[in-house]
């Protein structure tokens, strides 16, 4: 007995080694933001050129000991480099004006408006996942394990994703990729912000109008449209057909993460009465995949069930029921669910996979676009079944019994806590 403790006691203790071992077996330099073909970032006139070519990071280079314990993922994606146009505030959209510093946990941004009113957004490409991770990581000295976790995130994912969205017919923020040098426009933000890779795109709520659609009075963030619900009543609807498409969308692509905060809506006004449309933003984790040996454990849905990798098949739908979903489609008939599966598994063929994914440039696609194709094939075929599910899995799940994320302090009603049609 004593001999088969010891030999335990020794298989965990290797296996802890072996995991510290990848941990510190890190880049002893790291690089972000590496033009190619330069010398020096500082001293470049970049008014004088278009476009940059340029990498986002060395951060999660890895050796095969490394792979194995905390995954292959899009490590390779984040260190190719892409050529991008170069932008200066005061030329771009007839001038932009910085409002406010925005941005979650790992995203630098930057919210800011046009001469017409319009919000638009730089969203950076490079993370900074230091603020996610714990007190308790950092003295055991496994902090590598949550930063190296941004290696998931396919670094292009949002512009593919915005493509296939055109093809069902769902709203975006239309983001591009751009280089912004240091400038005067950048204001206080200069040091901060300069000389990175962005993704601009608009704003998921503006005073003004930049969708298509018209009689639109302004886009508004979910808990604003709270606080309009509470004020129009019945004379306010979400239109629930794009909100179920949407999320069935979300399904196919792996998009993960859903939170109420990461959605805005376009409010139409008709005849005296109000409809919501919704407005996706923010597709870091479109594509998020997870393999290796640490991932997986985290991933499993006993201790992470909202962490889904994007697989061929979704194996946990109740990780993928946000409170968002029952807040906004409780009660929801299956039928809505099953004609907006039809409409995504009409619309979105193998073509239309195909060329959204040849918008990114050939060195990125080469490394994952047929794996992330086919993948998406097979979760399309078979959204029926999800489809259903999901739906099933919300009325499950039922009722809120706390505020949305981002809505703790909206002035509403108790029953408009609980959701959307609960008054």
């Amino acid at each position: 007995m004593k001999k088969i403790i010891l030999i335990v006691l020794g298989v965990i203790a290797f296996v802890i080694l072996i995991i510290y071992i990848s941990i510190w077996s890190t880049p002893a330099k790291v690089e972000s933001q590496i033009l190619v073909n330069t010398d020096n970032i500082n001293t470049i006139d970049f008014r004088k050129q278009d476009s940059v070519t340029i990498a986002v990071t060395t951060m999660y280079e890895a050796n095969i000991l490394k792979k194995m314990i905390q995954g292959e993922q899009y490590r390779a994606e984040w260190g190719v480099p892409v050529t991008v146009p170069v932008v200066f505030l005061d030329r771009l959209k007839g001038g932009l004006k910085i409002i406010k510093k925005g941005g979650g946990h790992q995203t630098q941004s930057l919210r800011l408006e046009n001469p017409e009113g319009v919000y638009y957004t730089l969203r950076s490409v490079g993370k900074n996942p230091e603020p996610l991770v714990p007190d308790f990581a950092k003295t055991l000295g496994i902090e590598n394990i949550i930063t190296d976790g941004i290696s998931a995130q396919h670094p292009y994912g949002a512009s593919v994703a915005a493509k296939l969205a055109e093809k069902v017919s769902i709203l975006h923020t239309h983001p591009s990729l751009v280089f912004v040098p240091k400038q005067d426009g950048l204001e206080k933000y200069n040091e901060e912000y300069g000389n990175k890779l962005y993704w601009l795109e608009y704003e998921t709520e503006s005073p003004t109008n930049w969708t298509d659609y018209k009689n639109v009075t302004e886009i508004l963030d979910t808990e604003n449209l709270q606080e309009m619900k509470q004020d129009l009543g019945d004379k306010l609807q979400i239109d629930k057909e794009a909100l179920v498409r949407n999320r069935l969308f979300d399904l196919v692509i792996g998009d993960w993460d859903r939170h109420a905060k990461q959605w805005g809506w376009v409010v139409q006004k008709e005849d005296g009465k109000y409809k919501a449309i919704p407005l996706a933003g923010d597709r870091d984790n479109a594509f998020f995949t997870l393999d290796g040996l640490i991932p997986t454990v985290v991933s499993s849905k006993n201790i992470q069930p909202r962490l889904r990798s994007f697989e061929e098949e979704i194996e946990y739908i109740p990780g993928l029921v946000y409170p968002f979903d029952r807040y906004f489609l409780l009660n929801t008939p299956t039928e809505m669910f099953i004609e907006q599966a039809k409409y995504i598994q009409k619309n979105l063929t193998d073509e239309a996979i195909q060329e959204a994914l040849n918008t990114w440039p050939i060195l990125i696609y080469q490394l994952h676009g047929k794996e992330i194709k086919d993948k998406m094939i097979a979760r399309r075929n078979q959204l029926m079944e999800y489809a259903v599910a999901f739906k099933e899995e919300i009325d499950k799940q039922g009722i809120l019994d706390e505020p949305l994320k981002g809505s703790e302090d909206a002035k509403i009603s108790g029953g408009l806590r609980e959701c959307f049609e609960c008054r």
